[in-house]
């Protein structure tokens, strides 16, 4: 993290709802200016403006090292950007200060090491002698692969290497020629997974070869048609981001916690706000993910015998910490009460934190949540109400349409949620309905077939 001179004096500027420089103190001014902006048009310092907009559009604080061009020199500075009421962003800079222009790196083999594992896919890394020295986590996940097994095994332990199109092994001419591959078809050789491998060759101090750092991409089958590439997609930006973005939030949670140590307690701050960005970020991920998996005509749910209050239970249990933050408590079935129906224990849950979470998000401070669990006829019905403002008659059926929001400008999810959950509602046989009025809070009905 960029170490900040408190000397310096911090900066500030609001812009509007339209991404417009309302005001901004005089350095921030006159960079503004420089760059062909003015007070009342659009801000003109393309790295603030586009931190500006992702805080609008997320409704998060968003915080960053940025530098901006000014002129011949670069400027450091550290720039946080707090979503508003109104819909505008307050802009606040600190660090600011001049560095030389950027130079190209005098590593290249580093740059395309990052280049490589930018990529997405797994990474993984050898020695000299093409022994494993790191497998990606990830790898395991859903693979029948021991990422910590492989440690020390040839590489092609993990994977079968074959021949591209022209009938060549790309990784044995890149050995040759100490230089980068790219494309390289393999297989997991535990699986039979197919995957594309990239690599860079890393030298030593030197100039001997030192391994390879690289990653492999999963080559979905038949990916052709338009629902395959879907799925490719999804699997590519599940894979991409997924992991980094679990890194970025466990770093910043470190931090945040002063882990090694005390801290200043605005690099705290930003650590919080790193952490909460990227669970949101995380958090869409998950959604679009389901969302490419529910639309697929052949998704099918497992029906399984569940006891829809013992996992509402659950739900309560696994939001206890965020209600607890909100002073919010929530009234969950007794741990007695039992309400069996047919569905998948996993999909169900995942409704349940949703309906649940959306009350607590909506609850005032001191509010309450109430869940209850009820049999009528062959339905087992899940109620969930909460005491928050409510939802207009108006906006009720578009609450579960994709990406929609009864207010976007208050702080919250992708708007895909409702859609989701309702629609792996009915693909178990249930339903998800919603009674409300303005001032009067909300309350959700969880249905699904019951069982004996």
């Amino acid at each position: 993290m960029n170490q900040i001179d408190t000397a310096l004096p911090v900066i500030h500027a609001r812009i509007d709802a339209a991404g417009h420089l309302v005001e901004a103190d005089a350095r921030l001014h006159a960079l503004n200016t420089r760059a062909g902006g003015r007070v009342g048009a659009p801000l003109a310092v393309p790295q603030l403006a586009t931190l500006v907009r992702l805080a609008q559009r997320l409704r998060v604080l968003v915080s960053r090292a940025v530098v901006a061009a000014d002129g011949d020199t670069d400027l450091d500075m550290w720039a946080r950007a707090e979503p508003q009421a109104e819909g505008g962003v307050r802009l606040t800079i600190s660090g600011w200060r001049p560095r030389g222009a950027w130079r190209a790196d005098a590593n290249p083999v580093q740059r395309e090491v990052d280049l490589v594992r930018a990529a997405g896919g797994w990474g993984w890394e050898t020695d000299a002698a093409l022994r494993l020295t790191h497998v990606a986590s990830e790898l395991g996940a859903g693979q029948g692969v021991d990422p910590a097994a492989l440690l020390g095994q040839p590489l092609t332990q993990l994977f079968k290497l074959g021949e591209d199109e022209a009938g060549s092994v790309p990784i044995l001419t890149a050995l040759a020629m100490r230089a980068r591959f790219d494309n390289q078809p393999a297989a997991l050789r535990a699986t039979g997974q197919r995957v594309q491998l990239s690599a860079v060759t890393r030298l030593d101090a030197s100039g001997g070869f030192a391994g390879l750092t690289g990653s492999a991409l999963v080559v979905e089958a038949d990916a052709g048609g338009p629902r395959e590439q879907s799925v490719a997609f999804a699997s590519r930006l599940d894979q991409a981001l997924r992991a980094p973005l679990g890194r970025i939030i466990a770093h910043a949670d470190s931090i945040n916690a002063q882990a090694e140590g005390p801290l200043r307690q605005d690099y705290v701050d930003y650590a919080a706000d790193i952490a909460t960005a990227g669970r949101h970020l995380l958090g869409l991920v998950d959604d679009l993910v389901d969302l490419q998996a529910i639309e697929r005509p052949d998704f099918a749910i497992a029906a399984e015998p569940v006891d829809l209050a013992d996992i509402a239970r659950r739900a309560a249990g696994l939001l206890a910490v965020r209600a607890a933050a909100g002073a919010v408590r929530i009234d969950r079935p007794a741990a007695d009460e039992a309400l069996p129906a047919i569905g998948e224990f996993k999909r169900v849950l995942q409704i349940l934190v949703n309906l649940i979470g959306n009350a607590v998000r909506y609850s005032p401070p001191g509010g309450m949540v109430w869940i209850r669990a009820e049999r009528d006829g062959d339905r087992a019905r899940l109620v969930v109400a909460d005491q928050g403002k409510g939802i207009a008659i108006a906006d009720q059926a578009r609450i579960f349409e994709k990406f929609e929001r009864v207010d976007p400008s208050e702080p919250g999810g992708s708007g895909l949620g409702l859609y989701i959950a309702r629609r792996l509602a009915r693909a178990m046989g249930g339903d998800i309905t919603v009674d409300s009025a303005p001032g009067q809070g909300a309350r959700f009905t969880f249905t699904l077939p019951a069982r004996e």
